[in-house]
């Protein structure tokens, strides 16, 4: 079997609106794109079949078992792979810092790249989280960590940085991106009172470690705060001092569902299920 320089691996479910964006830019990087598509119903595997891409179907059942399962599936015919979402565009310069990647001798054996966030259709510049991820590695040494919401790619290869952004342009409307944040609220309020999941199995939080651990020691920090405070604390974060507020109204609206909503909706669920009786 032929081995690849590189796999681009992307997940996909009724993602016909966004998709070929998608892959028309990462595969500016690598010609070899396999798809794992939970059995869309828009059209998606005809459009990434007509694409020239490998498309494999598989049920969902949470984003940790579906990367894992990718990875397993690609790891023997190439040396690195890269993972993206259905709606994660890749711009050129990412492209171009991916393509010297694996056309030379990296320094690193994984490499992060950030995000840009998009909301209502509308790229934000400054109240965004765009936070940094793991997405290019060695074959053999990357996975997804076992949590339920917030799923990040680990490495026991220290991981160097990619300039260049994964745009995430979410093309759900509103009441899409409520709903996704109302069943992610669930997860959060497991996760944060279930045991905690320690070793290699999940990214640790780490002060002096690199983004994605710092933001994950600042988030541990976050749910040490009072209730109600915190996502109070997080709104004027994001809309003051992220200089959200330069976003106009849809900068605005971000920081309000993002903070005032999704993140009190977890502590309202924390709540609900510490303080619930059994019924009679």
């Amino acid at each position: 079997m032929e081995k690849h320089r590189c796999v681009i691996v992307i997940l996909t479910f009724n993602s016909a609106s966004i998709i070929r964006e998608t892959v028309a830019q990462a595969r500016k990087a690598s010609p070899h794109i396999v798809v794992v598509d939970s059995h869309s119903s828009d059209g998606t595997p005809a459009i990434l079949e007509a694409l020239g891409c490998t498309v494999m179907q598989r049920p969902f059942s949470n984003y940790s078992d579906q990367r894992n399962w990718a990875i397993a599936q690609v790891e023997g015919s190439c040396d690195w792979q890269l993972h993206l979402d259905a709606d994660e565009v890749l711009d050129d310069r990412a492209v171009a810092e991916i393509s010297a990647v694996l056309a030379g001798q990296p320094a690193f054996d994984a490499y992060m790249l950030r995000r840009r966030d998009y909301f209502m259709g509308r790229m934000l510049r400054f109240s965004g989280v765009n936070p940094w991820h793991l997405r290019l590695f060695r074959s053999g040494l990357g996975r997804c960590e076992s949590r339920l919401y917030d799923q990040h790619f680990i490495s026991s290869a220290k991981p160097g940085r990619l300039d260049g952004f994964m745009h995430d342009k979410n093309s759900a409307r509103l009441a899409d991106w409520i709903a996704s944040h109302n069943r992610w609220s669930d997860a959060e309020a497991r996760e944060k009172l279930g045991p905690r999941v320690a070793g290699d199995n999940v990214l640790q939080p780490r002060l002096m470690g690199d983004a994605r651990e710092r933001t994950r020691f600042i988030k541990e920090l976050y749910y040490k705060l009072p209730t109600g405070i915190r996502s109070l604390g997080y709104f004027i974060y994001r809309y003051i001092f992220r200089l959200g507020f330069l976003d106009g109204t849809t900068g605005f609206y971000f920081a309000f569902f993002q903070a005032l909503w999704f993140r009190m909706l977890v502590d309202a669920k924390m709540y609900e299920q510490r303080h619930q009786h059994p019924t009679n």
